[in-house]
């Protein structure tokens, strides 16, 4: 269930990492740790030449770039961009690998795969994608994209060998990988909570931070109530009045869904 229409913010980065044009390039050179290069034209064309920043060489561990290429040598190498002056930069390591190249063009956004969990780490989550390349793991997912709720660790979602279904959000050539989301396979759960605004509700409060407090109001649900909502009294932290886990009675005063945030107003204290 994705969004129809994705952050202007996050469509611009998406574009900006999309596959580019391959183009056939002749080694001439380093500057450097980057790699100096002449696009391979029709005979009668006037050559161009481009850059192969250091990072973009190859998927391979290297001291330098010369370990793996040659003056003279052809290799074939993906358009990124053009910087310093209109200089074409390109990427070798989104050509290294054929396989791997003809695999992740066959994703497009929105497709929904299925894979199973190869390790789970506390800045995402890795996944076998069905059909991948022998050795190589392609799947990956950030953390905000494993669910709508809030959580403390990823194998709270997911645990090493589960199989999953997830959505794709970009694939990449340049890192050769699949960015995936578990959530936009699942509704949010604040579009059913959004009538809420106006009710008085009874939930935990989960995570306690210097300005206020964040309360559970149902499956996924959180609200956030300010410290100046708590007492009229000078307090330097909520601790100092509330305890994690304690049931509060709450306002919802707003909700959100652009930003994704429902605001909270006191109704009698803490319970």
């Amino acid at each position: 269930m994705s969004e129809s229409a994705p952050d202007p913010r996050l469509q611009s980065l998406i574009n900006q990492l999309l596959p580019g044009v391959v183009r056939t390039v002749k080694v001439t050179g380093f500057d450097g740790s980057d790699v100096l290069v002449e696009l391979v034209n029709a005979p009668g064309e006037e050559a161009e030449i481009g850059r192969i920043p250091r990072y973009e060489a190859s998927m391979r561990r290297m001291e330098h770039p010369s370990e793996l290429f040659e003056v003279g040598q052809e290799i074939k190498a993906e358009e990124i961009g053009r910087w310093r002056e209109g200089q074409l930069h390109l990427s070798a390591r989104a050509c290294e690998i054929p396989a791997l190249r003809s695999f992740l063009l066959s994703f497009e956004r929105g497709q929904v795969v299925t894979g199973t969990v190869s390790e789970v780490h506390n800045f995402g989550v890795f996944v076998h994608l069905d059909g991948e390349p022998e050795g190589l793991c392609t799947g990956f997912i950030r953390v905000p994209d494993l669910t709508w709720g809030w959580i403390s660790h990823p194998n709270e979602v997911v645990k090493a060998g589960q199989r999953i279904t997830a959505e794709v959000i970009i694939a990449e050539t340049r890192s050769g990988q699949v960015t995936l989301s578990l959530k936009a396979l699942r509704e949010d759960p604040l579009l059913r909570f959004a009538d809420q605004v106006g009710r008085v509700l009874t939930g935990p409060i989960t995570r306690i931070v210097p300005f206020g407090v964040f309360v559970q109001l149902a499956p996924d649900v959180v609200g956030f109530l300010h410290l100046s909502e708590l007492t009229d009294q000078p307090v330097e932290t909520p601790d100092q009045l509330v305890d994690e886990g304690e049931l509060i009675t709450v306002k919802v005063t707003e909700v959100d869904l652009r930003l994704r945030r429902v605001r909270l107003g006191a109704v009698g204290g803490a319970v």
